[in-house]
């Protein structure tokens, strides 16, 4: 019997001495979840640093005043947040531009019409003065579609006109009402298009006259495309109240405002 019980204690030591490293690590966990529990969390207090560099979340500034010259956007106007503004341009109600458009009034004014659109990467600006003698500012009067991709230079075109993407006018020249440049066109310095008619090539000639139904065609377009902006005009809204949102947050992570 006692040979029995020395064989089963050294066996009950030998165990306890294999598995001592188990029992440790079980009572060290229970005793850090006791102390977890018993401490209340750390609160985390986020600075700014005063040296920190404030950036525009566009990447670039979309209206730049030049002199005393300050871009001026109607309220009902729409303008893509990527589009950039500069010096005398003058966007006016129902109007839109469309993303990546750069307007540059650095040199003479430029105005976007009533219900007119200027769309996605189109280049306007005005040179200090015109060849032919016209006026250099770049009007661009109401109802009026210019495409993607345009270079317009100093030109006028007048109401209820449709511009095809990809095309170039230059200075002095002139798009009549109720007319059609097709995509891809170059209009010359001084070049004329009349009133009703389709044009097309580089450099631009006469195509044909524009039907009746044609015509009446050319203000549903901008109609349909005013429209479409305001979508988009609407999660752009001037005035709302995310502002009361950001300073909360701003608040509860100690951020002075």
């Amino acid at each position: 019997m006692a040979s029995l019980a020395r064989i089963s204690r050294k066996a009950l030591i030998s165990s306890l001495r294999s598995h001592r490293h188990l029992i440790s690590r079980a009572l060290a966990t229970e005793a850090a979840v006791k102390v977890t529990e018993s401490s209340p969390p750390p609160v985390l207090k986020i600075t700014e640093s005063p040296d920190r560099v404030k950036w525009d979340y566009r990447g670039q500034r979309q209206i730049i005043p030049l002199g005393q010259w300050l871009p001026k956007i109607a309220v009902d106007a729409y303008v893509a947040p990527n589009v950039v503004l500069a010096g005398q341009v003058n966007v006016l109600d129902g109007s839109s531009v469309w993303n990546g458009a750069v307007l540059r009034g650095d040199l003479n004014k430029i105005t976007v019409g009533f219900c007119s659109n200027v769309q996605e990467k189109c280049v306007v600006h005005a040179a200090w003065s015109s060849p032919t003698g016209l006026p250099a500012e770049t009007m661009i009067e109401r109802f009026v579609t210019v495409g993607a991709y345009c270079l317009l230079r100093s030109c006028t075109i007048e109401p209820e006109c449709i511009i095809g993407q990809h095309s170039i006018l230059m200075e002095g020249s002139l798009v009549e009402t109720h007319s059609i440049l097709e995509a891809g066109s170059v209009l010359p310095p001084g070049r004329r298009i009349p009133s009703g008619e389709l044009w097309a090539g580089n450099p631009a000639k006469f195509v044909r006259k524009l039907t009746h139904e044609e015509t009446l065609e050319i203000p549903k377009l901008a109609v349909a495309i005013n429209d479409l902006s305001k979508e988009y005009f609407n999660e752009y809204l001037p005035y709302s109240t995310v502002y009361l949102e950001v300073e909360k947050m701003m608040k509860s992570h100690g951020i002075a405002i």
